[in-house]
């Protein structure tokens, strides 16, 4: 079972690798195209919005409700009542997203006044907001759908199509950026035509393959569904445990909304570098062992589900600990290789540097959010993380108003890494607690290894990286040879390092009859 949940992961993993950089390609041209200025900020907040929602909604409350569920009804009764269940589902959430939709249309003026309430200063940014806002809303109504096509494919198995999905809205963002913003009058609204026609493709590229489960969702009404009622009275709650860092991040836009223009898309560029290692091993660990853990707390294993968590845990450690200390020594480099071009200057990537400086902090919280998170969705406890994300989120709010006064946007980065911190800590101590998660044994040594390992890795990337000022004045491909080179050679110290100091790959895997 080990070795099948490192191949779904690395599958998960390798998909969203190759979504992720075409992700940064995207961003690339956005920043080339637009840069950091009026336009950007105001696309980056009429994205944010529905963006945010989706994480909340669709990826967020909805999958961590469904798929426990459904995974009990894959176990437990026939493929008709699972079939039955989705249609039930697919209809109701249909029709519950296009009111939800319809109205974010209707009200959005109110919403970027809510969540952007700086912008009201700036009419110009304002309309531009809110006439984008209505372009980019209905991205929720399809890719919530898509979320529940990509729930039902996780639950039987099939990780590579969902993780692959994102590729169509980075594609369809690069095509109207290139091609259609050369012909509009506001050219910066292409990228929120962009995300619309993106929505669509995500949707519609994952329907082939429930067919072919013969899943395909055929809406029927029928609101009294028990396993409708069971994943939708799980999900108001869960949108608070699962998703307070998308919280915070909305809470840090809405106060960069009063600071310096530019402050929103420092912060924009920044939480996507802190994406990249986080979408392709966090939240693809946090996919893959959901399933796996609602498996086995249906079986009643408890043994096997401790087992597992370790497992997570471990790769968490050894993979988000090397993740966040390089991106925190090479975030000038790293921004200044992906950015500073076109409308990008080179104060642009110095402020958002900052910002990524924060962030990267707080990436391994991040990624042991997704981790520890299924080890309750999983046994459908919703109230634990409700409790923890409402803590979280109110220090992330206290600490928001201390810090961004020295510190500005590089503040409300700072706030959300150390609230993240808090919300780990917590899910982590409660699983303890509950007897749930018991650690195996070798951990302080292992701890041990990393830490050294990571040490002499920091010490030739600082060494390495020199002076932002240097590569600010290279051309671009010097600039890339050098950060390849920096990042190969960083992470082959860390692992010559572990090798040396006897971690083994067969250490890092768990047997077959101890999961």
């Amino acid at each position: 079972m080990s070795k099948q949940l490192f191949r779904s992961t690395a599958t998960v993993g390798a998909m969203t690798l190759i979504s992720r950089v075409l992700g940064f390609t995207r961003d690339v041209v956005i920043a080339k195209v637009f840069g950091a200025g009026m336009d950007a900020d105001a696309f980056f907040v009429a994205f944010r919005i529905p963006n945010l929602l989706r994480r909340l909604f669709a990826e967020g409350a909805f999958s961590q409700a469904f798929v426990p569920v459904l995974s009990q009804y894959k176990a437990q009764r026939s493929h008709g009542e699972v079939r039955m269940l989705v249609n039930h589902l697919a209809w109701t959430l249909a029709a519950v997203l296009f009111l939800i939709t319809a109205l974010g249309v209707l009200a959005a003026p109110f919403l970027v006044m809510m969540l952007a309430p700086g912008f009201a200063h700036h009419a110009d940014k304002f309309d531009l907001t809110v006439s984008m806002l209505r372009v980019t809303f209905p991205y929720l109504f399809f890719i919530s759908l898509a979320a529940l096509a990509a729930g039902i494919l996780n639950t039987y198995g099939r990780f590579a199509v969902p993780a692959f999905t994102p590729v169509f809205l980075n594609l369809s963002i690069i095509g109207a950026a290139l091609w259609l913003a050369p012909n509009l009058e506001q050219p910066v609204t292409s990228l929120a035509w962009g995300v619309f026609i993106g929505g669509m493709v995500q949707l519609g590229f994952q329907l082939s393959f429930l067919l072919k489960l013969r899943l395909l969702p055929i809406p029927i009404p029928k609101f009294k569904d028990e396993g409708t009622r069971r994943v939708l009275g799980s999900m108001g709650p869960a949108i608070f445990g699962v998703s307070v860092a998308q919280i915070n991040l909305l809470i840090d836009t809405l106060i960069a909304s009063f600071l310096a223009t530019g402050s929103v898309s420092w912060l924009y560029y920044s939480d996507r570098l802190v994406e990249f290692p986080l979408g392709v091993f966090g939240i693809a660990l946090g996919t893959v062992i959901l399933p796996h853990l609602s498996e086995k707390h249906t079986a009643g294993s408890s043994e096997s589900f401790s087992r597992m968590l370790d497992w997570a845990l471990r790769w968490t450690v050894a993979i988000g600990v090397p993740a966040s200390l390089g991106l925190i020594i090479l975030a000038g480099p790293i921004l200044c290789t992906l950015f500073q071009y076109g409308e990008f200057m080179g104060h642009d990537v110095l402020m958002s540097s900052r910002s990524l400086t924060a962030y990267a902090f707080g990436l391994l919280a991040f990624i042991l959010i997704k981790v520890l998170a299924p080890g309750y969705y999983s046994r459908q406890d919703i109230r634990t993380p409700v409790r923890i994300g409402v803590i979280a989120m109110v220090s992330n709010i206290v600490m928001n108003l201390v810090l961004v006064f020295p510190l500005a946007h590089a503040g409300l980065a700072l706030a959300t890494a150390f609230s993240a911190y808090l919300n780990a800590w917590l899910l982590y101590y409660g699983l303890r607690r509950a007897g749930v998660y018991r650690p195996l044994e070798g951990w302080r040594g292992f701890l041990l290894k990393v830490l050294i390992a990571n040490g002499l890795m920091a010490l030739v990337l600082s060494m390495g990286a020199g002076d932002l000022a240097e590569w600010q004045v290279w051309v671009a491909g010097e600039r890339i040879w050098r950060l390849i080179a920096l990042l190969v050679g960083g992470g082959a110290i860390y692992l010559v390092s572990l090798w040396a100091l006897g971690l083994r790959w067969e250490h890092m895997m768990v047997s077959r009859s101890t999961i």
